[in-house]
């Protein structure tokens, strides 16, 4: 996709993508990515599909070879204002902006940003075939991860170094026994079920034990 924009004179091509919608803990966190013309990475891709080894190399690769890196990120409690579907919108809203940067165009995974002044094309899926959607969608997995560990040891208890927020039988179990913690999306259904005192946590568990 970025060949054809390039081959018509735009040079600046940022490619979007949010990680952490479906966790039950921890900020949705958004990267865009511009390489310059021409740029070709081999092993980028969805970060999915990428062990964390990988993972880690590839985001020092993409930083050293793109000319603009840009991460946006939603917190918890907004995410419980906003929920969690306009909260990848404004994860990704925020990563465009942090750019050092203003790209010509925009590829986005999934769906179009609302009122965004540049033009986009949204790519459902993106991150499996457009290179610097993929490469976002590490970048933004990277940096999450990251910031999960560090939120671990903030709030020990919960295994967020090992679950990264995501809903595990032990996380629920957790949230039943501690409470939520500041970093909880209080208005997911399982942390809601959790702090109940809910006996089995298949009763809430759902699309959200996804990656993404």
């Amino acid at each position: 996709m970025e060949t054809l924009l390039w081959r018509v004179g735009i040079r600046h091509v940022a490619g979007v993508d949010e990680v952490g919608m479906g966790p039950l803990a921890g900020p949705v966190v958004a990267a865009a990515v511009v390489f310059p013309p021409g740029t070709h990475l081999d092993g980028v891709a969805d970060s999915k599909v990428l062990t964390a080894a990988q993972r880690e190399r590839l985001d020092v690769e993409i930083r050293r070879r793109a000319v603009g890196v840009g991460l946006g990120m939603v917190e918890p409690d907004e995410i419980d204002r906003l929920n969690i579907y306009r909260a990848g919108l404004m994860a990704c809203r925020r990563a465009l902006e942090a750019l050092p940067l203003v790209p010509g165009f925009v590829l986005v995974d999934g769906r179009e940003i609302p009122d965004l002044p540049i033009p986009q094309s949204a790519y459902p899926k993106g991150d499996a075939f457009v290179c610097s959607i993929a490469a976002a969608s590490i970048v933004a997995k990277v940096h999450r991860d990251a910031l999960m560990r560090a939120l671990d040891a903030r709030y020990p208890g919960y295994g967020f170094a090992r679950h990264m927020g995501y809903s595990t039988r032990a996380h629920f179990a957790a949230i039943r026994a501690l409470g939520p913690s500041p970093i909880h999306r209080r208005s997911f259904a399982p942390v809601r079920a959790a702090a109940r005192g809910e006996a089995d946590p298949q009763l809430a568990l759902g699309p959200v034990l996804a990656a993404d």
